[in-house]
């Protein structure tokens, strides 16, 4: 166990031996933070190659559809603060099993939906509990591992093991469609959750939470959570109604007052949900700024990449699924190879080449959807490309996004870099869903694919405005200097 685990034990307790049972061998917890970290976001993506037979199966509308991705990661963003809050003040073992237990008890209800409505009430359960649990992954990381190359290792592992399941979603999703039902692509989560709740309750030891009052701030999740929700279906509402329409202003302008509240909420908490003072570190802000814009754009790319291989391509689930391999063999090579370029280059440049690539690969993606499209030049080729530089730029800002901090801090910290994302994939995909629907004019192949083509033009604009964004604001290794 790292120096920073044993000095708030040995303080309060300078006779202490360790109580028995299992070491907390580094092993153990990069093991127990990647198994969680993949569940969690193989679940972001697994359902992408499902929607099309979620949505005859549960006879749901194009609006409903979108909410199966959104009402997921908006309760996932949401609450993941307070997830890594509760696992600096209850201990990260704990919270870690109670955010498993719950997340594979909502994947079975989800997988028995019946109607539309019981799937989002679901998929919402499980993005809470997938907050809870997230946070824990990467502060069990942080806290056990000194900052320097070893922890930029094992950073790099959690972020490969992420974004694999993240990749890995799609193929999956393909297989369980294809040969089981849709159903499959949430009960197979029960299983797996069930032998890692057994392994970590059976092999990790307990750690110790911070000492002092134990609060949480649970109206800041509220505000936050109601207040994204709000904005996002708002968001939504633009394309059928207008940016005009009661329909439309009353969710928006309901969400920022929500938002503006959730900001005067935590300047005035004495236990915040995300203490502002973070913000002060340069690194802090800046890497998570950052990731909120790039999330923007990024996590929307396996939404429109199954929907134009199925619907204008015509793939079946399974093909899909296997179209997604290589973009997963590329986002886990970017991921292990951004230890070693920011080793070489530093953490700033190594994100500038992740994101650059990213845009390069949306940018190709826009080139070239179209009805007749072949696999080879349209998915594959800007597929790579988009993955290579999503896996480079991820393992930089989270490690930047989390140095620096007071120790008492590690599971906001770790919470604050997915809930980044995760917001600003929410409304991303809010936002670029609604472009695309402007340019649709039909169900035929040749009446969609201008849409996606139209969202993935959008997406790199947002990503150049990421790029010239971490190239202003990130502080580069002179300035990080001490």
């Amino acid at each position: 166990m790292g120096a920073m685990d044993k000095r708030p034990a040995e303080a309060e307790k300078p006779q202490a031996t360790p109580a028995p049972g299992p070491a907390r061998a580094p092993w153990l917890i990069v093991l127990a933070a990647c198994a969680g970290q993949f569940l969690v976001v193989l679940d972001v993506s697994v359902v992408n190659v499902a929607l099309p037979s979620m949505r005859a199966g549960l006879r749901m509308d194009a609006e409903q559809l979108q909410w199966v991705v959104n009402t997921y990661t908006l309760t996932f963003a949401g609450f993941m603060l307070l997830g890594g809050r509760a696992g600096d003040l209850f201990g990260r073992k704990r919270v870690f099993l109670a955010g498993l237990g719950l997340f594979t008890a909502a994947s079975l209800a989800g997988g028995l939906a019946q109607e539309p409505w019981q799937l989002l009430a679901a998929r919402a359960v499980q993005g809470t509990g997938a907050a809870v649990l997230a946070p824990s992954t990467l502060t069990l990381l942080t806290t056990s591992v000194p900052e320097g190359p070893a922890r930029a290792r094992a950073i790099g592992t959690w972020t490969a093991v992420g974004a694999g399941g993240g990749a890995a979603g799609g193929f999956v999703g393909g297989v369980l469609t294809d040969a089981l039902s849709w159903r499959w692509v949430l009960l197979v989560n029960v299983p797996i959750g069930v032998l890692v709740l057994l392994a970590v309750a059976l092999r990790l030891s307990a750690d110790h939470p911070a000492g002092g009052a134990r609060r949480l701030d649970v109206p800041g999740a509220v505000l936050v959570t109601g207040g994204l929700g709000a904005v996002a279906y708002g968001i939504v509402q633009t394309e059928a109604a207008g940016w005009t329409a009661p329909v439309t202003l009353v969710p928006l302008l309901g969400g920022l007052a929500l938002l503006g509240l959730f900001v005067a909420v935590e300047s005035r908490a004495g236990a915040p949900l995300m203490p502002l003072r973070l913000f002060r570190l340069p690194s802090v802000s800046a890497a998570n700024a950052a990731m909120f814009v790039c999330g923007a754009a990024l996590v929307s790319s396996w939404y429109f990449m199954s929907l134009y291989m199925q619907n204008v391509l015509l793939y079946t689930p399974l093909q899909a699924g296997l179209g997604f391999l290589p973009h997963s063999l590329s986002v886990v090579a970017g991921s292990k190879l951004a230890p070693r370029l920011m080793h070489l280059i530093g953490a700033r440049n190594t994100a500038l080449t992740g994101v650059a690539l990213a845009a390069c690969g949306f940018l190709w993606f826009s080139s070239v959807m179209a009805a007749d499209g072949g696999y080879a030049a349209t998915v594959m080729g800007p597929g790579i490309t988009t993955m290579l530089g999503t896996g480079l730029l991820a393992t930089p800002l989270a490690s930047m996004a989390t140095s620096g901090a007071p120790h008492r801090d590690a599971g906001v910290v770790s919470a604050m870099v997915n809930t980044s994302r995760t917001m600003g994939g929410s409304l991303g995909l809010a936002v670029l869903s609604t472009v695309a629907a402007s340019r649709i004019t039909g169900e035929a192949p040749d009446a969609l694919a201008p849409g996606y083509a139209l969202a993935y033009r959008t997406g790199a604009v947002v990503l150049g405005c990421c790029l010239v964004l971490v190239a202003l604001t990130l502080p580069g290794e002179g300035r990080r200097a001490r």
